[in-house]
C-alpha cells in the first residue's frame, strides 16, 4: 500500500470512529506512522485530506450510480437514487455530514458527479414531458431536500426519529417537480411549463437545432422562463 493510500486510509476509519466527525493531522499522521510532510505532500493541508476522504468514501456510493442501467422511467430512478442517497448518509453520518460542512471551501468531486448525475436523469424526464421546471431548477430543489432531510436525519436524531419523514418529503418535492400522471389526475394545469421545458432539454441535446448560438441562448432562456414561472 502506497504511503497515500495508507494515511486516507487511517483519516477515514478516524472519520467514521469519531465523536463528531473531526480529526486532527496529528492524529492521522501518528496513526499511519507518517511524519506531517508526508502528509503535506501528498494533500496540502487539513481541508485537502477531509476533502480526499469525501471522495474515497463516497466513491463507493457512486459507483454503484455509474453502473446501474437506466430503466425507462427516469421518474423512477430519481426516486430510487433519493433513497439510495439518504441510506448511505445514515449508513455514513460523520462523512456524510464532512461532505456537506460550510467549511469546507472546495466542494469535493464527488459533491459535483452526484449533481451532474441527477441533473442526467432529470434531463431524461424532461425530454418525455414529465417535468415541471427546467432540469437544472429541478436539480436544485432535489438536491437541497434530499440534503436537508439526510442531514437533519443523520444530525437530530432525537427531532426526527422516523426515517418515513425522507419518503414524505420525496413525494412532496416530486409533486412539485413532476408532471402528474393526467390520466389518474385529469389535470392539465402543468401542460405549458412541461411542454416548454422538454424543448429546451431537447434543444440543448441537440446543440441548437440550426440556430445560431445566440439565438439558441435566447430560446433556452426563454423556454426556461415558462418552464419555471410560479403558477
Amino acid at each position: 500500500m502506497s504511503t497515500r493510500a495508507r494515511i486516507l486510509e487511517v483519516a477515514a476509519r478516524l472519520v467514521a470512529e469519531s465523536p463528531d466527525g473531526d480529526i486532527s493531522t496529528r492524529a492521522v499522521c501518528e496513526a499511519a506512522q507518517v511524519g506531517a510532510p508526508a502528509l503535506y505532500r501528498h494533500f496540502g493541508d487539513k481541508e485537502g485530506l477531509l476533502s480526499a476522504v469525501v471522495d474515497h468514501g463516497f466513491d463507493a456510493y457512486l459507483a454503484t450510480k455509474r453502473e446501474r442501467s437506466e430503466t425507462s422511467d427516469p421518474v423512477e430512478d430519481l426516486r430510487n437514487g433519493w433513497d439510495s442517497h439518504v441510506e448511505f448518509a445514515l449508513r455514513n453520518p460523520n462523512l456524510y455530514r464532512l461532505m456537506n460542512s460550510p467549511a469546507m471551501r472546495t466542494p469535493p468531486a464527488a459533491a459535483l458527479e452526484s449533481h451532474r448525475i441527477l441533473t442526467r436523469d432529470l434531463e431524461r424526464a424532461a425530454e418525455q414531458g414529465k417535468l415541471r421546471v427546467a432540469p437544472e431548477l429541478a436539480a436544485q430543489m432535489i438536491m437541497s431536500a434530499t440534503t436537508g432531510v439526510a442531514l437533519m436525519l443523520v444530525s437530530r436524531p432525537a427531532t426526527f426519529p422516523d426515517p418515513g419523514v425522507s419518503a414524505r418529503l420525496r413525494d412532496a418535492v416530486h409533486a412539485a417537480v413532476f408532471v402528474p400522471d393526467v390520466r389518474t389526475s385529469g389535470t392539465v394545469d402543468a401542460e405549458v411549463p412541461s411542454a416548454a421545458a422538454r424543448l429546451g432539454a431537447l434543444l440543448r441535446r441537440s446543440h441548437g437545432s440550426g440556430l445560431s448560438t445566440a439565438e439558441s441562448a435566447l430560446m433556452t432562456e426563454w423556454l426556461d422562463r415558462v418552464s419555471n414561472a410560479e403558477r
